[in-house]
């Protein structure tokens, strides 16, 4: 059988990416009929781990992960990258939910379980307040993503504002359409109907200028190559189109 080409191998497994913080990529989810490739993000604080937007649970990573530290808090950080956490706070049940503003809506409108959680913010929860900086992303209809910077690691951490998809890990047609839609790499980006569906681009810049003026090193993304270096030149490029 041939090896699907949309994966990051190897799977299901933490890849250390700066100071305290690893990403762990796991299998496809359908979304409109592509095969999105999935990435969540580990950060340590003391012994316990931040958790943002998890994948879908594996014995191996947990495993892992338990020789990290304790799963403390459970992160879903946009209306879209929420399915997976009602299973992860099911097996870790003292674990805090967070979520972006609009999430726990949208899970209504699709009838899937999302536990109890408290709604995120510009201002980040004492817990890991001196660690982790975050922002709202403002002005969108419905995809308020919540970004967030590791201080320590200074690796800044989005979710679908960049998506990045290689040509080598897709198939022609899907490269070509990616192109059409501004997210095949080296020139990810934030995909064409969500350029064209913000309300207020104006907000939004606000936040993106603020979060570019933070300085990342690193930028990691859900889906896509992400990008190990010349964070901060990236952003700017990537969001050139909400004249950051």
């Amino acid at each position: 059988m041939a090896k699907p080409r949309n994966l990051y191998d190897p799977l299901n497994t933490l890849k250390p990416v700066g100071r305290e913080i690893w990403i762990a990529d796991g299998p496809p989810v359908p979304f409109y009929g592509v095969a999105f490739p999935t990435r969540m993000t580990v950060v340590r604080i003391g012994a316990q781990l931040w958790v943002h937007s998890p994948i879908a649970p594996d014995e191996g990573l947990l495993a892992e992960m338990a020789a990290l530290g304790e799963v403390a808090w459970l992160i879903a950080p946009n209306p879209i990258h929420y399915v997976s956490v009602a299973d992860w706070a099911k097996r870790f049940p003292k674990a805090q939910v967070y979520a972006a503003p609009g999430v726990a809506a949208r899970a209504r409108k699709f009838a899937i379980a999302f536990p109890p959680h408290q709604v995120l913010s510009d201002e980040a929860p004492a817990a890991w307040a001196s660690d982790i900086r975050q922002r709202v992303v403002a002005g969108h209809r419905f995809l308020h993503e919540v970004v967030f910077f590791h201080e320590a690691s200074k690796v800044l951490i989005l979710t679908d504002l960049i998506e990045n998809f290689e040509a080598a890990k897709v198939s022609p047609l899907k490269a070509a359409l990616f192109r059409m839609a501004g997210i095949l790499d080296p020139d990810g980006k934030a995909p064409l109907d969500m350029r064209m569906s913000f309300k207020s681009k104006k907000k939004a810049c606000a936040v993106m200028r603020e979060v570019i003026a933070w300085a990342p090193e690193k930028v990691i993304l859900s889906h896509g190559r992400w990008y190990d270096t010349n964070g901060t030149a990236e952003l700017k490029r990537a969001f050139a189109w909400l004249g950051v």
